[in-house]
């Protein structure tokens, strides 16, 4: 391997990588399977493939190109050298309004091209539902089709000319009429005409095999649509000529409701007629809500167009009209399809869990059949489904007879794995006897390659290794795909992962405590990959700000999965290469609400942490940030805080604190309030008045000593709504709800002291020891509490999020701890749940700012909504995540990745705010960020509506 690296880096001008993270980050794709490379390049250009593949030839080393790393089959992995296009071989080179077509580059993201095209009224057929992050080279290499192939076909339809490097380094442009074709593969092909006019079934999706039928003379002898599907096994692409359609002004969508998935499919086939853009199915089982959707256990989604939104509303009532249907929505409101279209594209993760939770895995994802036979076909599947005592919910392409499905396969056991390997021989069977193809998508792979005897015949299989030889006669290019191919039972990813359960710390309830189920759950659809957010998204910020797979959630699961398996990453949890990747994760909590199988990667990285550091000295920013609330309270006891921000306000001697706690230079020390939260309560009273609801109002660390102006504002509009405000009680023993120490002598001679605290930092710099012995401590604190039906108002919205999720899954054995969980509401839950006839004050201002990424995560904002709106704060708050995420963005070499990630959204919408508008931010974090990037001032939302009050 070291010559290998040496040679590489002497011949390619991009990235060679041989090292551990490099390698780890490629051993998986979307699929079951796992192979080990030997190391990565990301080559700059069509000289660098070139180079690679010289090398690669004299070192006898398999070759094998990577798009976005979705691919579905285990095509995108391999044991030699894998060509990464996704960082430098990204761009789009050309668009031509005129012809409708474009040049692209193999690593160019589908959207970045539709993105280009729609200004010019175009757009890219073919839109797999991984379209934020698959790539036009992947995309040919498995003839990728998407949502809108019975409209627009599949990419062999829209590719018109492909520029490619054969292994043996010929450059060769493919096009019609035998343009580009190798020596050797017209003599091939009229030598066979017979069997390739009657050897390849005729459907619209029919991807297995090699489509050398599309190089018959009465087809154009069409040398790049013949390429197409061929999964990076004939040769290497470089760059492609792609057509272009022209996209309807306006759209709708006719949502069809059906008793159940078999009716859905029968009644697919007959809309076609009508020429709709879409027919795609699913079933109740993969919707989280039905809420929005017409009465029914199935739904057909038919998108119709037109110049106008009244032509395509007339067609997709037309459609109505044409189904037989239990019930029908039809909606041409842009912003209600993209919320349908959300739940049908999310399917491809959410599959991979049952109803009940247990996993589910591809390997049949998407064959396909003749429309006509769908819901035969889908009958016959159910029977076999039993047979085999599986579970599987089906979905997809009904239109054009492609189904998706997860299928409960056990595959961590002997006997779970054959019956793995029947299943799939019987049920190939039953795909041939209905007319179809084994894949109608995203190509054979490992999945089903070996079984394309069954379907094809071993003539025509044979047929398909002489046309690999003719292009590829060194077996160089992805070996042990399509043709001669590793069984479908070798190579899976989960084999290398230990059989008992590791010792961890959190529960892990949704993965029944076990770590490596936790880590199985990332199954590679890279929703994470996504290079812009839409909406209120937030997953996954470090990855936009870096364009690095290591920062994506995708990759950190990569080396989770490697570390766990002890192959690659042999050091356990004393990794330092799991250590660096999860070192940019800003423990967002984006994932645990936008991935579609919501990985918890915040979780993960605090076990890790945990892990990592017992027994041995953190760096310096985990004792100056995770201890943040024991030297805040220091300092509030010993009313030290002016001296302390005297001190701050001296440059030198903050840059000596700065370095000697880990902290970036290039940020500025917070001040400490004057007179914490708890003390303005007390001088206050500190007991609750009025006549309402009693709430029990947190003060948590940051509004207690860095902004009490929160508390402040929040206790004034809670009693003006009519609620009795009560802090928690301080005394663990006797203390009274409402009452901050006791009432009883005895009390005060026997109680300990203490003060509330939700264990975030701690939590956040994965000392769980320390979050634990916290936790416990203010259950204690909150038993009283707990005896009452008072709900906790959680202003500051990470701790919320921590009382909420971490502490009943640290304190997994502490019946108490859920119990507070479920107590826990955000400031405008509590005044709608509470003080539900309360009219807020109106504001009537713009508002601008982000919504909290763990409240978006965790929390939702559904209340926030509602309760803006109610006081006249008109506009959406942006998503994305403020970069800051409490200690990270403070943490010395984060400022560059904290400061793009605040770029990528917030910032730009506070600069172009209108005059007099609000900027809301209610978390800490978020303000501080605003104010020390822009001299913005952010404010909770508890401010905006005390000012209006008065």
């Amino acid at each position: 391997m070291t010559d290998l690296e040496a040679a590489l880096r002497r011949a390619v001008r991009g990235e060679v990588g041989f090292d551990t993270t490099s390698r780890a980050l490629t051993t998986m794709d979307a699929s079951n399977y796992r192979r080990v490379p030997l190391g990565v390049v990301a080559p700059r250009d069509a000289d660098d493939v070139a180079a690679v593949l010289e090398v690669c030839r004299e070192h006898g080393v398999p070759v094998v190109a990577r798009g976005g790393g979705t691919s579905i089959a285990g095509q995108a992995t391999g044991t030699g050298v894998v060509l990464d296009f996704t960082r430098h071989m990204n761009r789009l080179v050309g668009i031509d309004p005129q012809a409708r077509t474009a040049v692209v580059q193999p690593g160019l993201v589908l959207d970045r091209l539709q993105d280009a095209a729609a200004p010019h009224g175009l757009r890219f057929g073919p839109d797999p539902s991984t379209h934020s992050r698959c790539t036009l080279g992947g995309m040919i290499g498995n003839n990728s089709c998407g949502s809108h192939s019975v409209a627009w076909g599949t990419t062999a339809d829209s590719v018109r000319e492909l520029s490619v490097l054969t292994a043996r380094g010929r450059r060769l442009r493919l096009g019609q009429e035998w343009a580009g074709a190798p020596e050797g593969l017209r003599e091939l092909v009229d030598g066979e005409l017979a069997r390739l006019r009657t050897g390849f079934p005729d459907l619209p999706r029919r991807i297995s095999g090699y489509a050398l039928d599309a190089l018959l003379p009465e087809r154009g002898a069409d040398v790049a649509r013949s390429f197409c599907g061929s999964e990076g096994t004939l040769g290497v692409l470089t760059e492609a000529v792609v057509g272009l359609v022209e996209s309807p002004r306006a759209r709708a969508l006719a949502v069809l409701g059906y008793a159940d998935e078999a009716g859905a499919a029968e009644a697919a086939a007959g809309l076609l007629p009508l020429g709709p853009l879409t027919v795609e199915g699913m079933a109740v089982d993969l919707v989280p809500s039905t809420e929005g959707l017409p009465r029914g256990g199935a739904w057909l989604f038919v998108e119709t167009g037109g110049d106008t939104e009244a032509e395509a509303r007339t067609r997709a009532e037309a459609v109505v009209r044409a189904a037989d249907v239990v019930d029908a929505l039809v909606v041409t409101d842009p912003g209600g399809q993209r919320t349908l279209w959300r739940i049908r594209e999310d399917a491809s993760g959410t599959a991979t869990r049952m109803s009940d939770g247990s996993e589910a895995w591809p390997g049949w994802e998407d064959c396909a059949v003749p429309p006509a036979r769908l819901g035969g076909y889908l009958r016959d599947f159910r029977r076999l489904l039993t047979a085999h005592e599986l579970r599987g919910t089906p979905y997809g392409h009904f239109g054009d007879g492609c189904i998706h499905v997860r299928i409960d396969f056990d595959l961590l056991s002997e006997a779970g794995v054959a019956r793995f390997r029947r299943f799939s021989q019987e049920l190939a069977d039953v795909v041939v006897a209905h007319g179809g193809s084994l894949s109608g998508e995203h190509g054979d792979g490992q999945a089903r390659a070996e079984l394309l005897p069954r379907m094809y015949g071993a003539e025509t299989v044979a047929l398909f290794e002489r046309a690999k030889a003719v292009w590829d006669p060194d077996d160089l290019l992805n070996p042990g795909m399509l043709v001669r191919p590793a069984p479908l039972d070798a190579n899976l990813r989960f084999s290398v992962l230990p059989r008992e359960p590791v010792d961890v710390e959190f529960g892990y309830p949704s993965d029944g405590g076990d770590f490596s189920a936790a880590v199985r759950r990332c199954v590679g659809v890279a929703k994470c990959r996504t290079t812009s957010v839409s909406g209120a998204g937030v997953m996954c910020p470090s990855y936009r700000a870096t364009g690095e797979e290591a920062h994506s959630t995708r990759g950190r699961a990569r080396l989770l999965h490697e570390m766990l398996a002890g192959e690659l990453v042999t050091d356990g949890w004393r990794s330092t290469e799991v250590r660096d990747a999860l070192d940019l994760c800003l423990s967002c909590k984006g994932c645990r609400s936008d991935c579609p199988v919501e990985v918890d990667m915040a979780t993960y990285k605090a076990e890790f942490l945990h892990h990592h550091y017992a027994g041995r000295r953190r760096p310096a920013a985990h004792y100056a940030m995770g201890w943040l609330p024991v030297w805040l309270r220091w300092a509030a006891r010993t009313r030290t805080a002016p001296v302390v921000n005297a001190l701050a306000s001296v440059r030198p001697l903050a840059a000596v604190a700065k370095r000697l706690g880990g902290i970036a230079r290039e940020r500025e020390v917070p001040r400490l309030a004057g007179e914490t939260f708890s003390r303005w309560w007390r001088r206050r009273g500190g007991r609750p008045t009025g006549g309402g609801d009693l709430v029990v109002l947190w003060p948590d660390t940051f509004t207690e000593h860095l902004s009490p102006s929160v508390g402040r504002a929040a206790v004034r509009v809670l009693e003006a709504a009519g609620l009795r405000v009560a802090l928690p009680p301080t005394l663990r023993g006797g203390a009274v709800v409402g009452d901050g120490t006791s009432r009883s002598a005895l009390a005060l001679l026997t109680a300990r002291r203490g003060q509330v605290c939700c264990g975030l930092t701690y939590v956040s710099t994965g000392q769980l020891d320390r979050a634990r012995a916290v936790m416990r401590r203010t259950l204690d604190l909150m038993a009283p509490v707990l005896e009452t039906s008072a709900p906790v108002v959680v202003l500051e919205p990470s701790c919320a999020a921590a009382l909420r999720t971490d502490l009943p899954e640290l304190l997994h054995d502490d019946p108490r701890a859920a119990r507070l969980a479920a107590r826990v509401l955000t400031f405008a839950e509590a005044l709608e749940r509470h003080a539900p006839d309360w009219t807020p004050p109106q504001v009537n201002l713009p508002a601008v700012g982000q919504t909290h990424c763990h409240q978006h995560a965790v929390l939702g904002d559904a209340a926030d909504r509602r309760l803006r709106e109610s006081a006249g704060l008109a506009g959406e708050l942006s998503g994305g995540c403020c970069g800051l995420a409490g200690n990270f963005g403070f943490e010395a070499g984060h400022y560059e990745v904290s400061a793009a990630c605040a770029e990528e959204q917030l910032l730009p919408a506070v600069r172009e705010a209108p005059d007099g508008a609000v900027v809301l931010a209610d978390g800490f974090s978020c303000r501080t960020q605003l104010e020390q990037l822009v001299g913005a001032r952010g404010q909770h939302l508890a401010e905006v509506l005390a000012e209006g009050l008065e």
